[in-house]
């Protein structure tokens, strides 16, 4: 279990880590806890070193994926303020309007490639080409799926594996094709579509908090 930085536990009044909240209030993700905790050193070790985050996923992950990503590049339970010397580089009505986040870029965001590629080459690898052009070795593709089994998905994971950049991925229970493809990967225990989905929200709340609280 990592430490949580005991300013932020005092500030948001938290009197348990995210992860053991998260069990508590959704007691079937304690199957998957040690999932959970793996996810967590993972993407706190990439974040350390700098590295980025690229998310992919369809219909309703793809949301997912736009919606984590907005946890991670700014504020998400806590205030945060530039360090000082940060500050020092800008002027101040800039300064003290921005915030500290992490490099978290959902692939779901670039509407005119994705259209693009999708008539000139083929929609099913638009993910792909994205992890191989854009992917460094030591990011992290976080490819979230329900089915485990979105040959897009499948097809990034295995891009993203070639490039030497580390899979987190989110699914439903039993991980698809997609669970052997990843370093980590988070499967809730539940098998309906809009049930895993329901489960995965939580899920990168909780992530994104115990972040948030341990840097």
């Amino acid at each position: 279990m990592l430490p949580t930085n005991p300013r932020y536990k005092k500030e948001m009044n938290l009197t348990d880590h995210p992860l053991d909240a998260l069990v508590r209030r959704y007691p079937e993700c304690g199957a998957i806890r040690a999932d959970l905790d793996a996810a967590l050193q993972l993407l706190l070790a990439v974040l350390a070193r700098d590295g980025t985050l690229w998310l992919c996923g369809n219909g309703g992950s793809a949301a997912d994926c736009e919606h984590w990503a907005g946890e991670l590049l700014k504020s998400f339970a806590a205030p945060r303020t530039l360090p000082p010397e940060d500050q020092a580089k800008l002027p101040a009505d800039i300064a003290g309007q921005l915030q500290p986040g992490f490099r978290a870029i959902p692939m779901t965001g670039f509407p005119s490639f994705t259209s693009a590629f999708g008539n000139d080459v083929t929609g099913r690898s638009a993910f792909a080409q994205l992890t191989w052009v854009l992917g460094w070795p030591g990011d992290v593709l976080i490819a979230i799926s329900t089915s485990g089994d979105s040959t897009n998905i499948l097809q990034a994971a295995a891009v993203a594996r070639a490039k030497g950049m580390q899979v987190l991925g989110l699914t439903g229970r039993t991980g698809g094709g997609l669970a052997p493809l990843c370093d980590c990967c988070i499967r809730v225990p539940r098998d309906v579509t809009h049930e895993i989905q329901e489960l995965h929200l939580p899920v990168y709340h909780a992530l994104s908090l115990a972040i948030e609280q341990s840097v």
